[in-house]
């Protein structure tokens, strides 16, 4: 019973703080793998006999998961190309130019 209390105990904490998170990728892999490392340390020293060698283990398989999913889980800042981000149909283009790689790039639209 006291290592479900422990589990339940560390999944809310750390899924109560995870909103408090940035758009930035960087701050947002940082913030998940604190919360993942710490929800990680709090189960494996609650499930393991081992205390220590299970806060240790879980720390780490934690602190990665959650820097992988913060990183990944970071919303796009600008909407699809040729959209205006309000629902309507996609937009013609009207002037093109070329970015800093040569690559070629709508500038202006319809």
């Amino acid at each position: 019973m006291k290592k479900i209390l422990i589990t339940v105990l560390a999944g809310a904490v750390a899924m109560s703080v995870a909103g408090c998170a940035s758009d930035n990728p960087g701050d947002r892999a940082v913030g998940g793998g604190v919360l993942g490392g710490v929800a990680g340390a709090a189960i494996g020293a609650g499930v393991s006999k081992n205390k220590g060698r299970g806060a240790l283990i879980g720390g780490a398989i934690g602190a990665a998961g959650g820097a992988a999913v913060g990183a990944a889980t970071t919303p796009s800042r600008e909407p699809e190309p040729g959209y205006d981000g309000y629902g309507g149909g996609p937009r013609q283009c009207a002037q093109v130019g070329y970015d800093s790689y040569g690559n070629r790039v709508c500038t202006a639209y319809y």
